[in-house]
């Protein structure tokens, strides 16, 4: 099968991306899960360090490198066909519009921006162009996370009343998530998992952050922001999110959702490159099951080139990128103010398909990573956002 693009440029079945960044989130896991899949490959790289996209590129056979200010340039090459966005948060509108302008399709990470009116403008522009945008919900296609999902919708668990979570790990000071103050703290870099995996689980939009409390340690030595903050979020129908996050604390990834005849944990619920863990009970029935696995993201990517090939949308579109900013956005309101915070009326229009959306590539071990690394103290023990 054939694809045209915008730009009138034939490519073979194969969607052609450039890697926007070469942190360790590209190097660590999408550069691999994209090598791992028969439908996406790479063909350039976009980074500030020509160096590293020499060492980086011999890995993967990548010869064509551009700077951040050639990103222009890079897109009316002709090379490529969609980009892979790994910058910081709040670098992401800044390629993403062009992109979408030049008619090129975007894979970003997530959070999709640091605000509301970056993410507006990004919708925006998704509407005005004919490439596909799709934000980077690896657990979307995660096999543990599709089944939490169909039993919460089965009813079994009764009416879904509390979402609760803990995510936690031991940020280095070296880090840049440690320099940047809140647009790299936890509520942006950590808080889009429970936040989206409430909605999910809800199946709704929370109408309110009802508080965020944040506290900092100074033992911790980061940067001038609050590394760890508990959040209370109202649902429609008296339901309540909980979660924490922290930057200091030993590495934990959980959460459970609570019904009226059952419940269900997922510890670990959150990480990549490792089994994901599923304990149900219902009444005094329990039940433990450990999910095999799998490469969350050349799943992903696979997910979204089969999309650009035969022209669907993705789910976890703008829209759901946005749906998260606005909660997040909120969360740091409350949590700078002190006071809860009414959420904007919001309605999302999709929803998880577990029946269409379960990636299956198991996962391959990590290569070693260039001038970059894990964002933990302790790489063993990061919970690898």
């Amino acid at each position: 099968m054939t694809i045209r693009s915008t730009l009138g440029l034939t490519s073979s079945k194969k969607i052609r991306y450039a890697v926007v960044a070469l942190g360790d989130i590209a190097q660590e896991a999408m550069l691999p899960g994209i090598a791992h899949t028969d439908n996406s490959e790479v063909t350039a790289f976009v980074t500030g360090d020509p160096e590293k996209a020499r060492r980086v590129g011999e890995q993967y056979r990548v010869k064509d490198s551009y700077g951040y200010d050639d990103f222009e340039m890079m897109l009316k090459s002709g090379q490529v066909d969609a980009i892979y966005l790994a910058t910081p948060n709040w670098r992401h509108a800044e390629f993403i519009i062009p992109a979408l302008k030049a008619g090129i399709h975007v894979l970003a990470e997530k959070p999709l921006e640091v605000s509301t009116a970056k993410a507006q403008a990004i919708l925006d522009a998704q509407r005005a162009s004919k490439a596909k945008l799709m934000v980077a919900y690896r657990l979307h296609f995660e096999p543990a996370t599709l089944s939490m999902i169909e039993k919460v919708r089965s009813g079994d668990l009764g009416d879904i009343i509390l979402f609760t979570s803990t995510f936690a790990q031991m940020l280095s000071p070296e880090n840049h998530r440690a320099k940047n103050g809140d647009l790299a703290g936890p509520v942006l870099d950590m808080g889009p998992y429970p936040v989206n995996a409430a909605r999910y689980v809800f199946g709704a939009e929370p109408t309110e952050v009802v508080s965020a409390v944040g506290t900092r340690h100074p033992e911790a030595a980061l940067g001038n922001f609050d590394d760890t903050v508990a959040v209370t979020l109202r649902f429609p129908g008296d339901r309540l999110a909980q979660f924490v996050l922290t930057y200091y604390a030993n590495t934990l990834d959980a959460y459970t959702v609570v019904g009226t005849k059952g419940s269900i944990q997922m510890n670990p619920g959150f990480m990549y490159g490792m089994s994901l863990e599923q304990s149900v009970v219902i009444g005094e029935k329990k039940n433990h099951q450990t999910f095999k696995n799998t490469d969350h993201f050349g799943g992903e990517m696979k997910y979204f080139s089969d999309c650009i090939l035969n022209d669907r949308d993705p789910e976890p579109d703008g829209e759901e990128g946005y749906a998260d900013v606005r909660v997040l956005e909120g969360v740091l309101l409350a949590l700078n103010t002190g006071k809860s915070q009414p959420l904007p009326p919001f309605t999302r229009t999709k929803r998880i398909d577990p029946e269409t959306q379960t990636e299956k590539l198991f996962a391959k071990s990590s290569p070693d990573l260039v001038d970059t690394s894990n964002p933990a103290k302790d790489k063993d023990k990061s919970p690898k956002n």
